[in-house]
């Protein structure tokens, strides 16, 4: 069987194929690519072997049950097809004609809704990758890789259901520790995924969206929390070779129905019903943080009216982002939870405005503070904003201060299942109604009511409502005056004892 450390193992020795000539944020979409070309294939030959044992070898009979399977896999895109030409001289453009062919094939689903496919960002045949020479080798070392027979990815051979799908998990957090600043670009801890699908739930039935979904991570997060099938995933991304592995992810996790759209959230929504932006039970996301030219000078004659509130500064659009957010949930049951920088809680001007009116509507819910260094790309502490459209009569606000629930490694931290479980049992306790205003939890947990906030000109500062500082203790003079005295005495009996031998050696 193949397990998911297999795969992991595998495919990341593959990846030294290419360290040192390209940068990780590239070369991810290399390897990743030829993973989901390896595991279509496989899935190929094993469907394709029922079928002709079920129909005693009929070749035909088997195709044409073929052509209405899950992916067609043409014959020129398997990867037995390339492997046998690993050393022909147009390897590189043998594999693009290859991933054309699959996406010709399986068109409704391996391309954006402008018809152009999947692998449009993507070319095997690229200088990036050297020399002609020097790129055939590493591209035959890749194939060679891949060919290892460990790497079986035919369903019956795979230990889990979600084997292959956590191993693309598994590979894209790494690419993202390895890429530095660009990986915040991609990928979301798994732990703040967790963290936010959680504090949002959905409920069977929902309608989940990630404006800026990245590589997919957060919102596969947010629909396995539903703890049904019963949901739909939404997504849009900016950048076309992210969009891709965010397409890719999601068939890896067998969610096929999936609408990930590419394109800018802010310029150019694609989440479209009728001439309207598309509603959702759930919105999730983690935005470029103070994102410079987001689409202010558009954002004034913007057609579904989102910045009614306000416009965001140019060189600053996290507010734009949550705007979007707040503007696609649902009115009276929409439930928003975004990572954001601690900026937006306290800056001024137009930032300060949007963020008082979201407070008079009543649509925050929830502040939480976490840890630093815990992002791909920026040590700076980030927190998450709740926004609810269903809060109801309640005006209170619970602030929660995580920075110090975390497990310390060595280039990153990272949240532990404790401070995740701590986290939303707190949330969830505040909206049972279990903590009341104006006290402190364990230096950790306040909650704040309107009238508080307002007095404090609806700056969101933690530090304003969660007080954590820690009293230093009581001296006690006689203990530690007994305590030097003890020392001393100590000190001269050694310094006695020393004299002694250097008197027995003839030193003294």
């Amino acid at each position: 069987m193949t397990t998911q450390q297999d795969i992991n193992n595998i495919v990341w020795r593959a990846c030294d194929t290419f360290r040192g000539v390209i940068d990780p944020a590239q070369y991810k979409d290399y390897v990743l690519t030829m993973l989901f070309l390896k595991y279509l294939s496989d899935v190929w030959q094993e469907k394709m072997e029922t079928y002709l044992q079920k129909y005693g070898g009929d070749t035909e009979r088997a195709e044409w049950a073929m052509s209405r399977e899950r992916f067609v896999v043409p014959p020129e895109s398997r990867f037995s097809y390339l492997f046998e030409r690993r050393n022909e001289a147009n390897i590189g453009e043998q594999i693009d004609m290859a991933l054309e062919a699959l996406e010709e094939a399986n068109r409704g689903k391996l391309s954006g809704e402008d018809g152009s496919g999947v692998f449009r960002n993507i070319s095997f045949n690229s200088s990036n990758l050297g020399e002609s020479k020097d790129k055939n080798t590493r591209l035959r070392h890749l194939l060679i890789d891949f060919s290892d027979p460990k790497l079986d990815l035919r369903p019956s051979q795979l230990a889990g259901a979600d084997a292959i799908g956590d191993a693309y998990e598994f590979l894209i957090s790494n690419f993202a520790s390895d890429a530095g600043k660009k990986a915040g670009e991609f990928y979301t801890p798994k732990e703040v995924s967790l963290l936010i699908a959680k504090l949002t739930k959905s409920v069977p039935g929902a309608r989940i969206c990630d404006p800026t979904c990245g590589s997919g991570s957060l919102l596969i997060k947010a629909g396995q929390e539903v703890g049904s099938d019963n949901f739909s995933l939404y997504g849009q991304e900016a950048n076309g070779s992210t969009w891709a592995l965010a397409v890719m992810n999601m068939f890896l996790h067998d969610f096929d129905n999936a609408v990930i759209r590419w394109g800018d959230t802010i310029r150019n929504p694609k989440l479209i019903e009728g001439d309207a932006l598309m509603k959702f039970d759930t919105v999730v996301a983690n935005p470029p943080f103070s994102l410079d030219k987001w689409g202010a000078d558009e954002a004034q004659n913007d057609p579904y009216h989102r910045f009614w509130r306000g416009t965001p500064p140019k060189s600053k659009g996290d507010w734009a982002f949550i705007t979007h957010m707040i503007e696609i949930a649902y009115e009276g049951k929409g439930k928003v939870g975004v990572v954001v920088p601690h900026g937006v809680l306290f800056r001024g001007s137009s930032e300060g405005k949007i963020r008082q009116q979201t407070i008079e509507e009543n649509l925050l819910e929830a502040v939480i503070g976490l840890p630093a260094n815990l992002f791909f790309g920026t040590g700076i502490p980030a927190a998450i904003l709740v926004f609810n459209k269903g809060k109801g009569t309640n005006k209170n606000v619970l602030f929660i201060d995580a920075s110090e629930r975390y497990e310390q490694g060595k280039n990153q931290n990272k949240l532990r299942a404790q401070d995740i479980d701590e986290i939303v049992a707190t949330y969830r306790r505040f909206n049972r109604g279990e903590l009341s205003p104006g006290v402190v939890e364990d230096k950790f947990a306040y909650v704040a009511t309107f009238e508080e906030i307002a007095e404090n000109d609806f700056n969101l500062n933690i530090p304003r409502y969660v007080d954590t500082f820690e009293e230093e203790a009581e001296i006690d003079i006689r203990a530690v005056q007994q305590n030097i005295e003890a020392i001393e005495t100590e000190l001269a009996q050694v310094q006695a004892q020393m004299a002694d031998y250097l008197r027995e050696l003839g030193l003294n």
